[in-house]
């Protein structure tokens, strides 16, 4: 009998763990209301552990030629994914069980996101749920071009589409566009609405499909290069969200897909007070369009 993926993931977790080739998580968290929507703000020490481990990489940091999921570390590798993707464990997690779902061949990360990609996400989430984000080029939170998608579960104090759903139309049907008021840049949810039992396919086929309906009414096309302008992008199985992105940072804060979601985190402690100040909201419409 074939071992459940999150027992793969857990088991591989802890070799990992033993063997120091995975961050263990501290952090420190606090909580901001903004709007009426409850946002989690977390001082993580494993950030501030990446953005060292950025200098000593060959040629200095982002660079190009260095490709972490080219040959990834066996300890962080979980296995293969739909055939096309490889399950990796992110060196530097924002909580447990922090996934990458690395392309087993190079493709740029800006590339329009392809069914391939919704199906891997497809198949983890058809078995634990949880929440499948996207960080679309450098100016979007990607530190790597080769694409990838990631995957966090569903637990408390995570990242999660919920914290809109007050503000978003219930029963609609699957396709079905919708804007937050809350979030005050350009953005799309697109109803996806995967049912219990529902298809590896047919949810990738769903969330593909969503993905390409949110580009057509943001204008998010490809270039010349074929590569698309800069975004986020948020999934679970009743929404999505696409956010396009005009910078990385807001007052040095690096702002990704998963901020998003409702957690804020920070690489030390004092950008606390700076997320305190100028609240989450407005630090996510800075960085958007």
């Amino acid at each position: 009998m074939e071992t459940p993926f999150i027992e793969q993931v857990d088991r591989q977790i802890a070799a990992a763990l033993q063997a120091g080739a995975l961050q263990p998580i501290r952090a420190e968290e606090g909580r901001v209301l903004d709007a009426g929507l409850p946002f989690a703000l977390r001082w993580v020490s494993t950030l501030a552990v990446k953005d060292a481990a950025k200098v000593t990489m060959p040629g200095g940091p982002r660079d190009p030629s260095f490709n972490p999921f080219a040959n990834p570390d066996p300890l962080l590798t979980v296995g293969p994914v739909a055939e096309t993707h490889l399950a990796i464990l992110n060196k530097f997690p924002v909580c447990e069980r922090h996934l990458v779902l690395a392309r087993c061949e190079f493709e740029e990360q800006l590339l329009p996101m392809a069914l391939c990609d919704f199906n891997a996400l497809a198949v983890v989430m058809g078995e634990a749920g949880g929440l499948g984000f996207y960080n679309g080029g450098t100016a979007a939170g990607a530190s790597q071009r080769h694409k990838h998608v990631q995957w966090i579960p569903d637990a408390p104090g995570n990242a999660s589409l919920r914290l809109y759903a007050p503000g978003l139309p219930a029963g609609s049907a699957p396709g079905y566009l919708s804007s937050h008021a809350a979030l005050r840049m350009r953005h799309c949810f697109v109803r996806i609405g995967v049912h219990a039992g529902c298809s590896v396919d047919e949810a990738a086929q769903r969330m593909h499909g969503a993905f390409l309906r949110a580009c057509g009414a943001l204008g998010l096309e490809p270039g010349e290069d074929g590569l698309l302008p800069p975004f986020n992008l948020l999934v679970d199985a009743d929404w999505m969200l696409v956010v396009p992105r005009s910078a990385e940072c807001f007052e040095g804060i690096s702002i990704a897909a998963i901020n998003f979601g409702g957690v804020v985190y920070v690489r030390q402690r004092e950008q606390m007070d700076v997320v305190r100040r100028a609240g989450p909201l407005a630090m996510l419409a800075a960085v958007g369009c």
